[in-house]
């Protein structure tokens, strides 16, 4: 076999493999994206659940969601803060 068939038989096969792979991740990217506002939401619903006894309500939507879902605990304590000294 010559070097060029080789390289192209490579070159192809990783080429087949990035395109094939892409939309995988994308998949990925776009569920574990969901999950975490799944989980701010979460995050936020027990924050209400609780803060409520203390006049604590920050408000589910998806602003919040995405702020507690991809900052985590730290985001959540952002948002109670910012509800109580600012608004």
């Amino acid at each position: 076999m010559s070097p060029i068939i080789v390289i192209s038989i490579i070159s192809g096969v990783v080429l087949l493999l990035l395109v094939v792979g892409l939309p995988t991740k994308v998949f990925r990217w776009i569920g574990l994206s969901f999950m975490k506002l799944l989980i701010g939401a979460l995050f936020l619903f027990f924050l209400n659940a609780v803060g409520n006894q203390f006049g604590l309500a920050v408000p589910i939507n998806f602003i919040t969601s995405a702020i507690s879902g991809f900052l985590g605990l730290p985001g959540v304590a952002a948002l109670a803060i910012i509800q109580l000294w600012i608004f």
